[in-house]
């Protein structure tokens, strides 16, 4: 059972992160018990064996994924990835009870107990309390909406069906229990009552990763100037004369069939290739991480754990904070000392963000970054980069992460040239539509 706190200052001390773990106190004494045996200068064999059970004992609670949880948790209430780490001194009053919301529904109690939850809560964040539980959707809001509404539309039925059945066994038990010809029918009639139940239909199980970009400095004015680039690769033109400017933290889908010349243009973007005319020029308070479409450099005749494959990317060095990290992209317990090489597609993807979400950046560029994912972490990835506040270059084919997140479309053309749209996906996609029908 759990308890929504009312003081909202009770916590002032903490961290956000830390305060909602704290839903779940043991974790978190094992948790900073641990952290302080690991900090000691003097470190003892009794200090070894006491890390050893503690770490035990925090794999068995799945502290790994603690972080994960909680973010998850707190982006769910509309507590964006920026203020996962911020005081709660410093925290805006309608966010702190979000937070203590959070911790209440950290660990998954079979009950929580709400005096007053909507208090200081915006409508979005009400409505995510319907029916007493927080169920998980892998779609957009009217997905969301439309399958809540079929699955408690189904319980109801089912339940009334149940109910009105029930009530004509016990009108029929209760009249004739006490008659001697009919007690038999009575008899199966009771027996038939006991095997009917009211049920309801199990919360979701899916785990999800977290996926969260932060970076270390806002983008000044001059973000990016893309000027008269050309490319040709393999004879063939890919870019022909490609002009753009990008605006200050605009969020630009890279659409079009033309995928080779996107993954080129990308490519030029991060100096990886040079234009055979033009000019590239990034601004001087920009900072890049880039994902791209092959990964096979990073890990192939990589042996090295994926501790120690993440370790060169972190500010961090120590082993508990990155195992804490890749708990949150879902690597827990002793996977996280299997080397990188025999790692699946989907595991290389979610390493590759990680790597990018530590590097503090505030551009991000994304070459197809859901290839290989399942549906929770397409999912993760997609409110990851709509709550990233800094610039976005994007390619994917998923439709859903195009339409929630670009606030503009650069379509590459078969004949090396682009179109330029200030607009969303699905704008864009209306836009074209009436200029092939017209």
């Amino acid at each position: 059972m759990s308890v929504l706190k009312q003081d909202q200052f009770q916590y002032d001390a903490y961290s956000v992160m830390d305060t909602v773990i704290m839903g779940n106190q043991r974790l978190y004494d094992v948790m900073k018990q641990k952290d302080a045996i690991y900090e000691k200068e003097d470190f003892t064999d009794e200090d070894g064996i006491l890390a050893s059970e503690l770490e035990a004992e925090f794999a068995e609670m799945n502290g790994w994924e603690a972080e994960s949880d909680a973010s998850r948790i707190l982006q769910g209430l509309g507590i964006d990835v920026s203020k996962h780490y911020d005081q709660m001194a410093d925290t805006d009053p309608r966010d702190k009870v979000k937070v203590l919301l959070a911790q209440a529904l950290f660990g998954n109690p079979d009950i929580v107990m709400l005096d007053e939850p909507t208090n200081n809560l915006d409508i979005e964040s009400i409505n995510r309390l319907d029916y007493g539980k927080i169920k998980m959707y892998v779609g957009n809001y009217d997905f969301w909406y439309e399958s809540s509404q079929l699955v408690q539309a189904l319980m109801r039925n089912k339940n009334k069906r149940n109910e009105e059945k029930i009530a004509e066994l016990q009108t029929f038990i209760s009249r004739f229990s006490a008659n001697k010809s009919k007690s038999k029918q009575a008899t199966a009639r009771r027996k038939l009552l006991d095997k009917i139940s009211l049920e309801e239909i199990p919360a979701s199980t899916r785990r999800y990763p977290f996926v969260g970009f932060s970076r270390e400095r806002e983008v000044g004015k001059d973000v990016l100037f893309v000027t008269d680039v050309s490319k040709t690769v393999d004879g063939v033109k890919l870019l022909d004369r490609v002009s753009f400017i990008a605006g200050r933290n605009q969020k630009i889908a890279f659409v079009g069939e033309n995928e080779l010349a996107q993954t080129v243009m990308f490519k030029l973007l991060m100096g990886e290739l040079e234009p055979d005319e033009g000019t590239i020029k990034w601004g001087v308070s920009t900072s890049q991480s880039y994902f791209p479409k092959d990964n096979t450099a990073f890990f192939e005749g990589h042996t090295e754990s994926l501790v120690d494959w993440m370790r060169p990317w972190s500010e961090k060095k120590d082993d508990v904070y990155l195992r804490g990290f890749l708990g949150r992209m879902l690597f827990s317990g002793d996977e996280v000392f299997k080397p990188v090489n025999v790692l699946s597609g989907g595991e290389k993807v979610r390493m590759m963000l990680s790597r990018m979400m530590l590097s503090g950046a505030n551009c991000i560029l994304l070459d197809q970054p859901t290839n290989h994912l399942d549906m929770e972490s397409i999912q993760a990835v997609n409110k990851g980069v709509e709550a990233f506040p800094g610039n976005v270059f994007l390619a994917s084919h998923d439709h859903e992460l195009l339409s929630t997140t670009a606030d503009r479309i650069i379509e590459f053309l078969p004949n090396g040239r682009i179109i330029d749209r200030l607009c969303g996906y699905d704008d864009y996609l209306a836009w074209k539509r009436e200029q092939t029908n017209g």
